[in-house]
């Protein structure tokens, strides 16, 4: 029989695994899908789903974190049965062919069609993302010093979707209309399964992906095959996820415990509240050393989703921003706009890499609490970038595109130093027997930084049914908003600073 060393020696290609680069271009087309579809929707349900109602932000900002809380949290459920019933292979078509028909759904212009078409995204999501990524590494021999740079290659795909998408997705949605905007998402979509099928076929994967056992998808529960409910489930879920996106309206009146609250939020808030009692219980059960790294590994996570809630604002409030306030004409349009931060990703993490290896070389290297700290200055300082912007203002209210253009170079920077050591350092500082739970609270923080971004949006939110809403009240309404962002960012970011010399100590040797 095959080592597993024998095949990968036989499966290579510029030095890396054959299949690194299926799972490159499949996790591209699908990110494509996935960062087209999501340049349009803040704008497709301010002028369209609810265009005629006079708080149409402010639902637009409810659904839009409703939907973003969900797609994240998903993955957390489809990893586990990936784990335990589909294997990666499985979970990765499946959640691929209901994000296909999701996108082709949104491309139906109708109310109704509209929150089933995000249902059916944020399941699909939540089989395909985790998985994707997960398959990566067991391509790669443990201990293998190449497995780096591969993840590497894999996630300038991430961001070469990222770039692509709201460029070509939001001219289709400009020049023919959204439906075909979010038809190429779909298109997309379907791309990428079809470069994932094409490495199975010619076998670069070798044996990975499959379930964990040959019997687990016959194996009955209830008298149905866990191969056939497993997706039965995911198509009767959507409906029900649906309903949740839909209830986007306040639970409580003006003053009550509900106020401003919808489903969404009150789930999260109680999913937020077991997680902190869980997490108590899990400290003082743990030793004095695990503690203390348990509660640093607990802050990292806490900042994170400080910094991933201003971040996806700009999917929300700064494309809205950009439409309404910002001059750009002749340049690309607000959807557009949504493919600068990958755009400067591309640009930016090669030197910052060999940057942090330059400072290594010399002992000069900032360790984590450091990077984390400058992270959020960088990302307060991009907010204030767009918060004077308003001093540049024409007769009309619309600022120079070079603000927008140096907001997204400030975080594009703050998010590279952020984001590449947040996951490995939660990995070192977890007591090994909580790891995976560990994983999932993290995987979590990108969910509840939405619920920041839905806060946000609400407070930010424009009175109108007027499509061409825009000017000089809409522009201090969004620049008095940035300041303040801006100025917690910031607070978040010194704090962070001045804690380091501490937070260094309780991690002790992890770097």
């Amino acid at each position: 029989m095959e080592t597993k060393h024998e095949f990968m020696e036989q499966q290579q290609m510029f030095g890396h695994p054959k299949g690194l680069f299926y799972l490159f271009f499949a996790e591209l087309w699908e990110r494509f899908s996935f960062y087209g579809m999501r340049a349009l929707l803040t704008l497709y349900m301010v002028d369209v789903i609810f265009a005629a109602l006079a708080e149409r932000d402010f639902a637009t900002a409810a659904v839009y974190s409703s939907y973003g809380s969900l797609v994240y949290a998903s993955t957390v459920i489809g990893g586990r049965i990936s784990d335990t019933i589909l294997g990666m292979r499985n979970s990765i078509f499946l959640g691929g062919i209901l994000m296909s028909i999701g996108h082709f759904v949104l491309a139906i212009e109708h109310n109704i069609t509209f929150f089933l078409a995000l249902s059916l995204i944020i399941v699909g999501n939540g089989f395909f993302k985790p998985n994707i990524s997960t398959f990566v590494g067991t391509l790669y021999p443990e201990g293998d010093p190449k497995k780096d740079s591969g993840f590497t290659i894999f996630y300038m795909g991430i961001n070469i979707g990222g770039w692509i998408a709201p460029l070509l997705c939001g001219w289709l949605a400009v020049e023919y209309g959204w439906h075909y905007g979010f038809g190429l998402a779909g298109i997309g979509m379907l791309t990428g399964l079809i470069f994932f099928w094409r490495g199975i076929k010619k076998n670069v994967f070798g044996d990975r992906g499959l379930p964990p056992n040959e019997h687990v998808l016959d194996k009955k529960v209830g008298g149905i095959k866990q191969g056939i409910l497993v997706p039965l489930l995911a198509v009767i879920a959507a409906p029900i996820i649906a309903y949740l996106l839909s209830a986007y309206q306040p639970l409580g009146t003006e003053g009550s415990f509900f106020e401003d609250q919808n489903i969404v939020n009150v789930i999260f808030k109680l999913i937020g509240i077991a997680i902190l009692i869980y997490l108590g219980y899990i400290m003082y059960q743990a030793n004095a050393d695990e503690r203390k790294k348990l509660f640093v590994a607990v802050l990292i996570t806490f900042f994170m989703t400080i910094f991933w809630g201003f971040h996806e604002l700009s999917g929300s409030v700064i494309t809205l921003f950009a439409s309404r306030n910002v001059d750009l004409d002749g340049i690309m349009t607000a959807a557009q706009t949504n493919s600068l931060n990958s755009m400067f990703i591309i640009i930016l993490a090669i030197p910052i890499s060999l940057m942090w290896t330059y400072l290594s070389k010399r002992n000069l290297n900032p360790r984590t609490p450091y990077k984390f700290g400058l992270g959020l200055v960088f990302a307060g300082i991009s907010f204030y970038a767009l918060a004077i912007s308003s001093g540049s203002a024409n007769e009309s209210g619309f600022v120079p595109f070079s603000y927008l253009l140096l907001m997204y170079f400030l975080l594009s920077v703050g998010e590279l130093f952020m984001s590449p050591v947040g996951l490995s350092k939660i990995t070192d500082l977890s007591p090994k027997r909580i790891v995976a739970f560990m994983m999932g609270v993290w995987f979590l923080s990108s969910a509840f930084a939405f619920q920041v971004v839905g806060f946000i949006g609400k407070q930010l939110a424009i009175e109108s049914t007027d499509k061409n809403v825009g000017g000089f009240e809409t522009l201090t309404i969004y620049t008095d908003g940035f300041e303040l962002i801006a100025k917690y960012a910031l607070g978040a970011g010194v704090i962070v600073l001045l804690a380091s010399p501490l937070i260094k100590r309780l991690m002790g040797k992890v770097h």
